[in-house]
């Protein structure tokens, strides 16, 4: 079956003529969603953006600036303003929003020739790490259908685990990305701060938040990583140049590398599962057969950075704003979130984003020494949908969260890429996911040593019920 084949192989299919983009999208939009990945299918434009890219590779063959993705399907996280197209940023309160124009993702997935379609499922405004809106199904895991895919990215990473699409972008202000990479078995890479630009909105003034890569192996996600980078003229954050493409950088040894660890979870006082504690110790002891020198290192982040954090983590949530009159549809938690943000003073804000700015800077100096650290992804396996929720005490749900989730957001702080590689499971078949991190705008050696974590220790072969 054409979903079995990688992205890239996919990719390779139409370059050789073996397969169309309009046979792949016809093959994509006929699988059924079982996971709710998707808010809103786009299957007649999917069809038609194939069929021009079709028409062309008939009549002229692919154009000669064409990646290795080109003709290759993907979806749009319902965060990302596509014109035409229902965009309700996982919020009943836009449940009818058509936007007029396309944020500069949605624009650059076009121009690589890579069909949408569809917008997968986020929590309101992408906040929660569950993904359960108003106004969709609850996105869950293929492994277990009553158990979360996680969030923010959940819709994306549940379409990709089930085989509803190849490989979809997401996005992580907190952890959006490897956090349901982590639920769903797969590949979730938040590059560096800077590295996709964040055109034309600019909507996280702090700088945590950056858009990334879902798939089922490194070099899938390597490969849309090159798709999506890039700097635009007037960002304020930005990555220097790689040596070149970095699905190259998944070609390469990484040499021999001084892994940190650590396992005490930095948000949250929180006993870590069993399963998480496995999977930790296991990549560890696989980096150490690989050749590297892993060494334990204490939390490079102190617990007063988790105040500063959230006070920003609620104005960012106090900036998404429902439209006048509509404030009733939000959920119980943002309006929680949304109030605390709004009582933060203006120097309040800028305090807390210094502070946040220092914590950052210590880390980093703390961790210069070590080319990778590693910890768990989560610090338990994909929890029951509901959970985690709880529209009675949005504070229950937060602290919840947190508890969930307590090593991700760190690297948003820092600017750090990070990597979740899904290099273990439980006894009953649950994905659990450990997280690789390097320095900033290290993206191509985080690859290179992900790359050689996966070759030694493939995943990929293995496939949900129902796949």
């Amino acid at each position: 079956m054409l979903h079995d084949l990688t992205a890239l192989e996919q990719g390779d299919a139409v370059r050789r003529g073996e397969v169309s983009p309009l046979e792949l999208v016809e093959h994509y939009a006929g699988r059924l969603d079982r996971v709710g990945a998707f808010v809103t299918t786009t299957h007649d434009l999917a069809r038609e953006h194939a069929r021009r890219l079709t028409t062309r590779l008939t009549a002229e063959g692919r154009p000669t600036d064409a990646g290795p993705l080109w003709g290759v399907p993907t979806g749009i996280k319902d965060l990302h303003p596509t014109a035409g197209v229902r965009t309700t940023f996982g919020s009943a309160a836009y449940d009818d929003f058509i936007p007029d124009v396309s944020d500069d993702l949605v624009l650059t997935v076009e121009a690589a020739g890579m069909p949408s379609l569809g917008k997968t499922s986020t929590p309101e405004f992408g906040s929660p790490c569950y993904t359960e809106p108003d106004v969709a199904p609850p996105a869950v895991t293929p492994w277990d259908t009553g158990r979360t895919a996680g969030g923010s990215s959940g819709g994306a990473a549940a379409a990709v685990a089930a085989g509803l699409l190849p490989l979809a972008p997401g996005s992580d202000g907190g952890g959006s990305i490897r956090i349901p990479a982590s639920c769903c078995g797969l590949v979730g890479l938040k590059p560096s701060r800077g590295r996709i630009s964040g055109a034309p909105r600019y909507g996280d003034p702090v700088g945590l938040a950056t858009a990334g890569t879902l798939a089922r192996t490194v070099r899938d996600a390597a490969a849309l990583l090159d798709v999506l980078a890039g700097r635009r003229v007037g960002d304020p954050f930005w990555a220097p140049a790689p040596s070149g493409p970095f699905l190259d950088a998944c070609d390469r040894l990484p040499g021999r590398l001084r892994v940190a660890r650590f396992i005490a979870p930095v948000i949250a006082d929180v006993e870590v599962h069993g399963s998480s504690v496995t999977a930790w110790q296991r990549a560890s002891r696989l980096l150490e057969s690989l050749g590297h020198d892993v060494e334990d290192v204490p939390v490079p982040i102190p617990p007063e950075a988790v105040a500063d954090f959230e006070t920003c983590w609620a104005v960012l949530t106090a900036l998404s704003a429902a439209p006048p009159g509509r404030e009733d549809r939000l959920r119980p938690l943002t309006r929680w979130l949304g109030e605390r943000g709004h009582a933060v003073s203006g120097p309040e804000f800028g305090l807390a984003i210094g502070r946040l700015r220092q914590h950052a800077a210590a880390a980093l100096a703390a961790l210069a020494p070590y080319d990778v650290v590693l910890t768990p992804t989560l610090a338990m396996p994909p929890v029951a949908v509901g959970a985690l929720r709880d529209d009675a005490d949005p504070a229950r749900d937060f602290d919840r969260q947190k508890a969930f989730t307590p090593w991700t957001s760190a690297w948003n702080v820092t600017g750090m890429p990070a990597v979740s590689l899904p290099l273990h499971w439980t006894d009953d078949g649950l994905p659990v996911g450990v997280m690789l991190a390097a320095r900033p705008a290290e993206e191509e050696l985080l690859l290179s040593v992900a790359a050689q974590v996966e070759t030694a220790a493939p995943w990929a072969h293995r496939r949900p019920a129902g796949w």
